[in-house]
């Protein structure tokens, strides 16, 4: 049987339902304006009812607020995650790609196209005065004008990749920060959800820390509910974060901690690559792929424009390994290669300063290499042994790789496009001037040169050893100082017999820029350089352009409907605001009614 004073007990519950709801509306309307905020509301239950046992059967026992819980659809989460990935990627490539587009953008005043215009220009002055010392100075000037040119391009993409270098261990600090924010948030939400309410705030705050994170790294979230053996579930959940290809990051109130390390000089991995690039680790010094297939963000995006090298990266399979401790004798490894741009050394772009060369899984450091003149696609590694681990014949018909193929034109590419230009080009120029002869019936020398690291520059004798012009590169590519010096030392002459207005190898070397038999680049002419470096740049550009827009308008899309979902309303909040306010009104004259009816029949009644 039921207490007389039920109906007061369904009436208090119903103002207590009430209240909460108007504190959850309240709390909505405070942060419709937070970023991150999930909408909230009070879940409601109707109490068990009461068993009378007469003819009209259960009495309601009122209402129960079950929990404040937020409005939120993890699928759209998701969705939104995976999709700022891939924006994060594209936005990085963007930016960057439109740089290295004004780098090569030429304004008609100091670009490849004008310089070599000046160049060819001068070249034809020569012929109309070739016993003239001040027409080769002209021309030698417009030579190095164009050697000036590589070296400003060069400075520009190495300090453009150094600048990306630092955005990268930016990057890390930015993700090693929130994997401790999320960790930290995991402990507080358990703590509080452990004694049965809903942590709502920190849970959008701990949503909102992941969707920044998906932006510098694709992201798997996975929470599952912890149990007690005794007890069953115990309120508690395991949050797991896993980055890069299901690598896991956090776990629960434990994360993993990335960390940078620079390179030393002589841990190259190309050849033009600026010196204390970042190899990226896990805080125990386990690797992390920074090549992952899988990876995405705009981590992805800056590794691929730092190290992108569209495939080119060395690889080939060992064939011999000799000497080594404890003989005398250095470890010398023999490779054989199969690509051709390996097998042609004016397109190769490794490290000649040692670096690392990964045998089968074993990591190990050379310190210098050369190619077999008579079989240019074997070549011979000098394996540091003092850095590297003991390695045996075992290794023999293993894979020999410098670093993962990463198919992205990035900085490396560019690089390696002006180096393959600058080493042919030069070859060419180079040998037509050397089987001339100067003004003094002199044998030739060479126009085109590098500087040496010592300040030194290269002679024509250092270009002919395997090799050839493998250490020309746009970084120290120059003119031949004597020649600066004086200019009458030009081999412009096609022989000793000839007279002094004669200027046969001027000649050729008009023709070589005009002839793709002669010299060719990409399948165009000399001057064609620019067009095909530029073609790449526009393309890559307008690709990462195309998807930055379509991933941006995706994202935004995503995020409207998950903000239909979760996002406070103000308008639909005043609705709520009413009819809570509406029952609370209703409940507290039920209230009202029923003290009365009590007064009645308490103090009145039987007097």
């Amino acid at each position: 049987m039921p207490s007389q004073f039920l109906g007061l007990y369904i009436a208090g519950s119903g103002l207590r339902a009430s209240n909460a709801s108007l504190n959850t509306t309240a709390n909505n309307i405070a942060n419709a304006q937070t970023v991150g905020y999930s909408r909230q509301q009070a879940t409601r239950q109707a109490n068990e009812a009461l068993r009378v046992h007469t003819t009209y059967g259960c009495v309601g026992a009122g209402v129960n607020t079950l929990a404040i819980e937020r409005i939120r659809d993890s699928f759209y989460d998701v969705k939104y995650w995976d999709n700022n990935s891939k924006y994060g990627e594209y936005s990085v490539k963007e930016y960057y790609m439109k740089l290295i587009e004004d780098y090569f953008d030429d304004d008609n005043t100091s670009g490849f196209r004008s310089i070599f215009n000046k160049f060819g220009a001068s070249l034809q002055s020569v012929t109309t005065n070739a016993s003239s010392d001040t027409s080769k100075e002209q021309f030698i000037s417009s030579a190095k004008a164009l050697t000036d040119y590589f070296n400003n391009m060069y400075g520009n993409l190495q300090e453009l990749q150094k600048d990306i270098n630092l955005e990268i261990k930016q990057c890390v600090d930015e993700i090693n920060s929130l994997a401790e924010k999320i960790a930290n948030l995991n402990r507080q939400i358990n703590m509080i959800e452990l004694s049965g309410p809903k942590a709502n705030e920190l849970r959008d705050q701990r949503e909102l820390l992941v969707d920044e994170l998906s932006e510098l790294v694709d992201v798997e979230v996975r929470e599952t509910p912890l149990y007690d053996a005794s007890k069953g579930e115990t309120g508690a959940n395991r949050y797991m974060v896993c980055i890069a290809g299901n690598q896991p990051l956090v776990d629960g109130v434990s994360f993993k901690s990335l960390k940078y390390e620079a390179r030393d000089t002589n841990e190259k991995v190309n050849q033009t690559d600026a010196d204390g690039l970042y190899d990226i680790k896990w805080g125990n010094g386990n690797a992390f792929r920074l090549t992952n297939l899988s990876m995405e963000g705009k981590l992805k995006g800056l590794v691929e424009l730092r190290d992108g090298n569209n495939n080119s990266n060395f690889t080939g399979k060992v064939t011999g390994l000799t000497g080594g401790k404890p003989s005398a004798n250095p470890m010398e490894m023999t490779v054989q290669v199969d690509a051709a741009y390996l097998e042609n050394m004016q397109e190769c772009m490794l490290s000649d300063t040692g670096g690392v060369i990964s045998i089968g899984n074993t990591v190990c450091y050379y310190s210098s290499w050369k190619v077999d003149p008579a079989n240019p696609d074997i070549y011979t590694f000098i394996i540091n042994e003092d850095k590297s681990p003991k390695i045996g014949t075992e290794k023999i018909g293993k894979e020999a790789k410098t670093e993962a193929a990463i198919k992205y034109q990035g900085i490396p590419y560019y690089m390696q496009q002006m180096n393959t230009w600058i080493r042919g080009f030069s070859e060419k120029v180079n040998e037509i001037f050397t089987r001339g002869y100067n003004t003094n019936n002199e044998q030739g020398d060479i126009l085109f040169t590098g500087t040496k690291p010592d300040g030194t520059a290269y002679t024509k004798n250092d270009f002919a050893d395997a090799d050839g012009y493998y250490e020309l590169t746009a970084g120290n590519f120059a003119i031949n100082p004597d020649l600066l010096a004086d200019a009458s030392l030009l081999g412009t002459r096609s022989s000793k017999e000839v007279g002094v207005e004669e200027c046969g190898q001027i000649e050729e070397v008009i023709a070589l820029l005009a002839s793709k038999e002669k010299f060719n680049y990409r399948n165009g002419t000399a001057g064609q350089m620019l067009e095909r470096i530029l073609s790449d740049v526009a393309l890559n550009s307008s690709d990462a352009q195309t998807f930055c827009n379509t991933y941006e308008g995706l994202r935004n899309s995503i995020d409207n409907q998950r903000s239909s979902i979760s996002s406070v309303d103000e308008d639909e909040e005043a609705v709520n605001l009413v009819k809570f306010q509406n029952g609370y009104t209703l409940a507290s004259k039920m209230i009202q009614t029923l003290t009365e009816v009590y007064d009645q029949l308490i103090l009145r009644t039987g007097v």
